[in-house]
């Protein structure tokens, strides 16, 4: 995993906590975590088989939030994440762009990890 996402003025410390959410295979959220950086936005979402990914939440072709223009950003069999601006679409497992105007590029994940109930941003 990089460390891209540190680089982000508004990104939090390692140890920061979002909010509790529950997150079922195949659902996505965007959020942003407020610290004394700013305002860092940040996809999780689970896949089917359980794992869950974590990207900031700026599409590499505009840096536009992937949910700017509507909430449904990951895809029906729950294995993509689609730019609601572009319809650039990432794999959900690795953040790769596969098509669209993000081709080639990929999204910045972010190393979280579940701990009784609550997200916390991890090393």
């Amino acid at each position: 995993m990089t460390d891209a996402w540190r680089k982000y003025k508004s990104a939090p410390p390692p140890g920061a906590v979002l909010e509790s959410t529950s997150l079922a295979p195949g659902e996505s959220r965007c959020l942003n975590i407020e610290s004394d950086n700013g305002r860092f936005p940040l996809i999780l979402a689970r896949h089917a088989d359980g794992r869950v990914h974590a990207y900031v939440n700026a599409c590499p072709h505009q840096y536009l939030p992937l949910d700017g223009r509507g909430s449904n950003i990951l895809s029906r069999d729950g294995e993509l994440l689609i730019c609601t601006h572009h319809q650039a679409c990432f794999r959900l497992d690795s953040g790769e762009g596969i098509s669209g105007p993000a081709q080639g590029e990929a999204l910045d994940p972010v190393p979280v990890q579940e701990v009784d109930g609550w997200w916390v941003i991890g090393e």
